[in-house]
């Protein structure tokens, strides 16, 4: 072994050993919240507030109600303790309680959805969306900023339960059994949905594409 697979291997196992004690400090907290005690829902609160709202947002871009949202998580979380299964990360349970909830509230605002007649196949599960190049760099930032904005209508209007999906594969990179985990949801109803939302989205971004 070189040295730069030494240096790798000891920072492997330093991950490793600092996710175990990150893992053993929730299961014990959760152990005390079961009991009621105040300081270990305050230090569970402390630890995940803040990924949590980062979380939420990425689900929720209405900010005033993020804070709202992550509190309720929080609450429901903690009123259902007794259901935490300890084999998976307690991180991991309440990501998945702050999605449901968070597409719950989605789905009660909603006012309209997406209709589709016909499905457009994505070529290698990719999106694209070819637009026409202006050349200059002030034309091409403009279209570039038109490309997110156009993307992200197309995102809010897919089905809640497409959204939701697709921003966790796609803004927060988590991966498909990550993604199971957090929704509660069979790892193949996750690729099945994936495929689905990529088909709506190529749909809704070829019909915009005629615009520029």
């Amino acid at each position: 072994m070189n040295s730069s697979e030494h240096k790798t291997g000891l920072r492997d196992s330093a991950s490793e050993t600092r996710s175990f004690k990150n893992k053993q400090e929730d299961y014990d907290l959760v152990e005390k919240a079961k009991l009621n005690n105040q300081q270990a829902y305050s230090r569970l609160m402390e630890k995940y507030r803040i990924p949590l709202q980062y979380h939420v947002g990425r689900l929720v871009h209405d900010r005033e109600m993020i804070e709202d949202l992550v509190q309720e998580a929080f609450l429901k979380a903690f009123d259902n303790l007794h259901s935490f299964d300890s084999s998976y990360a307690f991180s991991t349970w309440l990501y998945r309680i702050a999605s449901n909830h968070s597409i719950d509230y989605l789905r009660k605002k909603k006012m309209k959805t997406l209709s589709i007649d016909e499905p457009i196949k994505a070529k290698d599960g990719e999106m694209q969306m070819e637009l026409p190049d202006y050349g200059s760099e002030a034309d091409e930032d403009i279209m570039r900023k038109q490309r997110e904005n156009i993307l992200s209508d197309a995102i809010e209007a897919l089905p809640e339960k497409y959204a939701a999906i697709i921003k966790l594969r796609h803004m927060e990179d988590k991966s498909y059994q990550e993604i199971a985990v957090i929704l509660g949801l069979p790892l193949g109803t996750v690729k099945a949905h994936i495929f689905r939302a990529r088909e709506l989205l190529n749909k809704f971004l070829i019909e915009k594409r005629d615009h520029f």
